[in-house]
């Protein structure tokens, strides 16, 4: 991220490039209005980064939705996809680093699959992790 993007450039641009290259439509449902404190982007980017990975080496989808927004209560990051979803708990290197990411600036993450209708992978952060 350049010192002088916003969070919502970030993404766009990530969101963008990534789809470019992996000919996999992707859907920009929501980017946030707000910027976070760069401890909370370098989480959202990572954790992103890893769950279109897992996009990409599971799930055979070729739409992804995602959506981050910050409001009263806090950040909300939302990544779906239209794949095999998940079978079983969501477990693995990339689960455990996604929700390492986010319990460590103070959030939760959840994944949620159905087998046939895609994954939804889920970060909150409290409002109150959210100031500088």
């Amino acid at each position: 991220m350049c010192a002088d993007q916003t969070l919502a450039q970030t993404l766009d641009e990530l969101l963008t490039g990534w789809a470019r290259d992996n000919g996999v439509t992707v859907e920009i449902w929501a980017l946030p209005a707000q910027d976070v404190p760069d401890e909370v982007t370098g989480a959202v980017l990572a954790t992103l980064r890893e769950a279109l990975s897992n996009v990409l080496l599971h799930s055979g989808a070729d739409v992804v939705s995602v959506a981050v927004t910050v409001g009263p209560t806090g950040l909300r990051m939302t990544v779906s996809d239209n794949g095999v979803g998940a079978h079983g708990p969501a477990s693995g290197r990339g689960m455990a680093a996604m929700r390492g990411h986010f319990a460590g600036i103070g959030g939760t993450l959840s994944v949620k699959g159905v087998p046939g209708g895609g994954t939804t992978v889920t970060g909150t952060v409290p409002h109150n992790r959210l100031s500088s």
